[in-house]
């Protein structure tokens, strides 16, 4: 009687929001009955194993994004991404350590590879394992990967829509218009560092670096007509500034104090954290950083330092997809809120979704695709539920196992990046190092 209570009580957790990590500790047969019932595929949990890692590699918005592939002795796999921009060595350099090792034990595996990332696109392949591990683990275990985190705070995500800057005011407030007929309750102005190009008198000739007067409300003009365009109650950030260092940054962020920004993103090297904490005490706008750090370790340090008001990290660069939980959570203990970057190909874009859905403190998650831009991204997967990638500026949360996406090879096949066009060739050469 008492064993078929504990069996119960399993169920009742690996299905009801309990994390997948607080059943490590149990033998591994007592978390496979407590998944019995719903495994996807005949899998057998307890015995599944890594048998390969192959990848293809995609380019989207100019950049090449490769996505691996963990196949196992059984009928799943599982998808990861990449870093966009990065390059897929940094993830199958980590194949010799992952064959044969069972993928349920994600927990287990990422401390293994994770002194192998490093910050910006170097944490690139640690976050990739990562993705495709989960993905494993929820198709094992037949259930979505927020349940394997402990459950989800929300249905749908909110995403935060860019559009490209430009000097052409008509132009870009067609652009932000547009973003709000799409459905988006959060923009971000990109690559503000363009309005000042090749305009005389806007950089300091005197202080290598530094903005003029004229630099300065070029700026500052232009974002407040963004603001106007779009109203009062539209969150704003902005990206790219020129001269990223205390005294310029403190120059432009009280220029831009009617402005009302959500944030100022990256205004100073994330390595700096006093002068980030410096900035930080002398203006009111919020700042958010982290788009290239790698691990919880280095967002520790600024949330210790109080030296922003959000952690933005990269989910493919952060460490995958509960390393960027756990960062949510130490910043929420800390009074600082979560937004995500996000660039790459909807691989990564369903990690971040899952990790956002299941972490309390997440705000928003940053989406670039547009017009027909959007087909091509997204027709890189087939969703294996009803939900679809996305829906007027939210991602809906899916309820299929793993990820909930399938590869439309068709597709792929049309988008292959043209520095590597092999399709899940073999990779047996990294099968030892």
């Amino acid at each position: 009687m008492l064993k078929e209570n504990r069996r119960n009580f399993l169920k009742k957790s690996v299905f009801g929001g309990a994390a997948l990590g607080g059943l490590f500790n149990l033998p591994i047969d007592q978390v496979a009955a407590a998944a019995t019932s719903n495994v996807n595929r005949a899998s057998s949990p307890s015995n599944l194993k890594i048998t390969d890692m192959r990848y293809v590699t995609v380019e989207h918005m100019g950049r090449k994004c490769s996505i691996i592939r963990l196949d196992t002795n059984q009928d799943i796999y599982g998808y990861g991404e990449v870093r966009d921009g990065g390059e897929v060595k940094h993830a199958l350099m980590l194949k010799h350590l992952l064959l044969g090792k069972n993928p349920c034990n994600v927990e287990k595996l990422f401390r293994l590879v994770k002194p192998f990332g490093g910050h910006n696109r170097l944490g690139g392949g640690v976050s990739a394992v990562d993705m495709a591990l989960w993905d494993l683990a929820g198709k094992a275990y037949g259930v979505p990967v927020w349940q394997l985190l402990g459950g989800k705070y929300r249905n749908r995500v909110r995403l935060y829509g860019d559009t490209f800057s430009d000097k052409n005011h008509d132009l870009i407030r067609s652009k932000v218009l547009a973003r709000v007929e799409q459905g988006f309750t959060w923009l971000k102005m990109l690559r503000v560092f363009r309005l000042i190009e090749d305009v005389p008198g806007t950089l300091n000739e005197h202080k290598e670096g530094m903005l003029t007067d004229k630099g300065v409300a070029l700026i500052a003009d232009y974002l407040q007509m963004v603001r106007e365009a779009v109203g009062e109650d539209m969150p704003i950030a902005a990206d790219h500034f020129v001269g990223r260092n205390l005294d310029n940054m403190t120059l432009q962020a009280q220029a831009l104090k009617k402005t009302n920004l959500a944030w100022i993103e990256e205004p100073i090297n994330w390595a700096q954290t006093q002068d980030l904490k410096a900035l930080r005490n002398r203006i009111d706008t919020p700042i958010a950083t982290g788009e290239s750090m790698f691990a919880r370790e280095s967002f520790k340090i600024l949330c210790d330092n109080q030296a922003v008001d959000f952690v933005h990290p990269d989910l493919a660069t952060a460490g995958g997809i509960l390393e960027t939980k756990l960062i949510g959570d130490y910043a929420e203990d800390h009074g600082i809120k979560l937004v995500m970057h996000y660039a790459g190909t909807p691989v990564s874009f369903r990690a971040n979704v899952h990790s956002a859905a299941a972490t309390n403190n997440h705000r928003a998650l940053e989406f670039h695709p547009d017009g027909e831009g959007y087909a091509r991204w997204a027709n890189m997967v087939q969703p294996t539920s009803d939900h679809s990638l996305t829906d007027h500026g939210f991602a809906p949360v899916s309820d299929a196992p793993g990820l909930g996406i399938e590869l439309n090879m068709d597709h792929i096949r049309t988008v292959l990046h043209p520095d590597d066009k092999s399709v899940f060739a073999s990779t047996e050469k990294w099968n030892s190092l």
